[in-house]
Parts: structure tokens; sequence; C-alpha cells
């Protein structure tokens, strides 16, 4: 009984105490926690944008900022729901084209581009444009900047296909493009005021706009590929005005948007005959990128590939050199789905494993030796940008 008696007593006690606590907690009246952000350190040749479309609660996508020579996070930015992205050629911002719905993920629909500080991610500005942007994975060439940074082109699909344009000098949507059958952004490099398109029949579109960013001539060029036989990726990476395209069964195709209409080089293979034998094919959702100083294309490639295999992580990655067309490495691909090359600085090549995910860094000075490897980087990422 004499146990019991001091059982309850030291309980009454303790819960004295725990009490007095926590009036003397309400009583300091603890400051609200105020949202704010600050700068990002100096970004090097291995920051990374990861998209992440979040597919799980595809609402709530994002970009994680990364520093891949660290292996550490600097930061994070929303891209609502089915959010497309690009940076300003300069890297002082990032564009975010996305969707909000009154009712999280239905009522009335709102489409705008958010534009933020890359320096230290805060929000400078929202432009309305229509509710037409295209709610798809992230893809390269979904949004896109002209050359000198004055517009931002974004793709549109309602299924019917339409590139707006807005004035981003001015912060404002300024035209709508109808471009039925065409599909990703090709900004031309030696003319801000013109962008090229590809279009299924296996033909491009160019479009030039004025000086108030409405569109004017529009030109077709002559048929370059078969898209029945040998589709290209969307997917492509630009030196100068000579875009570099993959095709499924792998082909390098390069299109030289700096004439108008654009003009074609003859295609070149990727697999040379011994490797045919095993099916080797390019795939992914970025399956290729150059490293323009070099002269380097590297692509992530898979064995036995068959239609509809074009979406399979890389089981290698093969480097070629462009001016020879010939293999020069080959590495373990570590389930690559997307691949980005340094701009600066010694030449890497960025990859996300799609299985983890993750991001691998290889050291392309070294024959495409595994340098480092992040895993755990968002949960559905599919796209790679380098500032």
């Amino acid at each position: 009984m004499n146990e019991r008696l001091g059982a309850v007593r030291a309980l009454g006690a303790g819960f004295a105490i725990a009490t007095a606590c926590a009036a003397a907690t309400a009583g300091a009246q603890i400051p609200p926690e105020q949202v704010s952000t600050r700068s990002l350190p100096p970004a090097g040749n291995a920051r990374l944008y990861v998209t992440d479309v979040a597919i799980n609660h595809i609402v709530d996508g994002k970009i994680l900022i990364v520093d891949a020579s660290k292996s550490a996070y600097l930061g994070t930015v929303s891209t609502a729901m089915a959010g497309q992205t690009t940076l300003a050629p300069d890297r002082s911002e990032i564009y975010v084209a996305t969707t909000y719905f009154t009712k999280l993920n239905r009522g009335e629909r709102q489409d705008q581009v958010d534009v933020y500080d890359a320096a230290t991610l805060a929000l400078k500005a929202e432009i309305t444009i229509p509710p037409k942007h295209a709610q798809a994975l992230p893809y390269r060439g979904t949004l896109r900047t002209s050359s000198d940074g004055r517009w931002l082109f974004v793709q549109n699909a309602t299924p019917s296909t339409s590139v707006s344009i807005v004035d981003l000098k001015a912060r404002k949507f300024v035209a709508e493009v109808p471009l039925p059958g065409c599909w990703i952004i090709l900004p031309v490099a030696s003319a801000p005021n013109r962008f090229a398109t590809l279009c299924g029949d296996g033909t491009m579109e160019t479009v030039t706009i004025d000086a108030e960013g409405k569109p004017g001539q529009i030109n077709r060029s002559a048929r370059f590929f078969d898209p029945d036989a040998d589709p290209l990726f969307v997917s492509s990476e630009a030196i100068g005005d000579r875009y570099h395209f993959v095709s499924f069964r792998g082909n390098v195709v390069v299109a030289n948007v700096g004439t108008d209409p654009p003009t074609f080089e003859s295609p070149w293979p990727l697999v040379a005959p011994a490797d045919a034998k095993g099916g080797w094919r390019p795939g992914g959702y970025q399956p290729m990128t150059l490293h323009a100083a070099s002269g380097r294309l590297y692509v992530g490639m898979h064995p036995r590939g068959r239609e509809g295999s074009h979406k399979e992580p890389a089981q290698e990655i093969w480097a070629f050199d462009l001016a020879t067309r010939k293999r020069v490495a080959r590495a373990p691909g570590s389930m690559s789905i997307a691949l980005a090359a340094s701009r600066e600085g010694p030449p890497r090549v960025f990859t996300l494993d799609g299985s983890k995910p993750g991001i691998v860094v290889y050291d392309a000075s070294r024959g495409l030796k595994i340098a480092s490897r992040m895993d755990g980087v968002g949960e559905t990422p599919t796209q790679l940008e380098v500032h």
C-alpha cells in the first residue's frame, strides 16, 4: 500500500512540474518563425537543377538545386502541377511554366510563368499565360528562352499544339502561335527572334517574331527523317545553330537552324556492326549530351533494343568524337535516364540514375571514370540542367 501511495504522489508531482513548465513556455510567447531566403554560394561547374514532376503527388513538383561536387542540396523551387522549367542564358533567373487550380487538382485553372532569382531562389515575378501549357513530364525544350534572353517560348498542348510567347523584359504574355503536329522548342542562337520546332511528319518549322513578339513568317523544311521507320528523340543539344539529335535506332542527325528553313547533314551511326548484333540502342528521357569544348557526344545506351525500349535506362554510356564520328570511350551506365555535360572547367558528365533516383558524376577527362554519386535525389526526376 505504501509503495502504491508513493507512486501516486510521484505522478502528481511530475504532473505539477509539467504543468508549470507549460505555463512558463506559454508565458514566454515564442515569436512566430518568418519564412526567408538567403543567397546561395557561388555557382561552380557542378551546380545542377533537377526537375522532379513528383508523379505520386503531381500537384507538388519541384526543382532540386544540387552541388554535385559536394553531394549537397542547395535549395528547392516549387514547380506546382506538371511544371516545365528552364534557365536564363546567363543563369541569373529560373523560369517555371505551371498550373494552379483553385481546388488543388480541380476547379478554375490558372497557368503562369513564375520567375525566380537563381542567386537567392526568391520569387521575382508571376506572368499570366493562357491555360494551355503542356502538362507533361519535364523535358528540355518544352520551355526555352531566346538566345538573348528577351523572349520565353512555352510549349502548349490542349492536345492541339502551339507556342505561347512571353516578353521577359515587360513581364507579359504577348502572342500564341498555332503549330499543329509540331513539338519541342529549338531556339536559334544566331537569330534571337526565331525558333524552330520538330514536326511529326519528319520536317521542321521555323517561326520568326517581330520586335513586339508577334509571329510573322513561318517556314517548313524538307522531310529529313522517317518518323515511322526511325523516330528522333525530342531531346537534343546544340553547338551554335547545329542541333544534334539521336534516333531510336541509334543514328545521329544534325539540323542547322541558322538557315530558314533549316538544312540537314547526312545521318551517321552510333552502333558499329559488331555492336549491332547485340541490339544496342539509345534510351532514356534525356539520352544524350554534348561537351562543346572537347567536341564530345555522350549517349546512354542499352542492349537488346526493340520497339518500345526507347525509355530504357542506360546499361552503358558511350562517348563519341564529333570530328571523327568514332566511339572513344564506354563506361557503365548507372541506370541513367538523363545526361548533361559541364559547361565550364574540367569536362564532366552528370547523369540521373532513374532507379534510385540519384546523381552520378563521370570524369570525362579520364575515360568516363565515375567520380562520385549522390543517391536519394528527388522522387521521379526526368530533367537535368547545368548552371
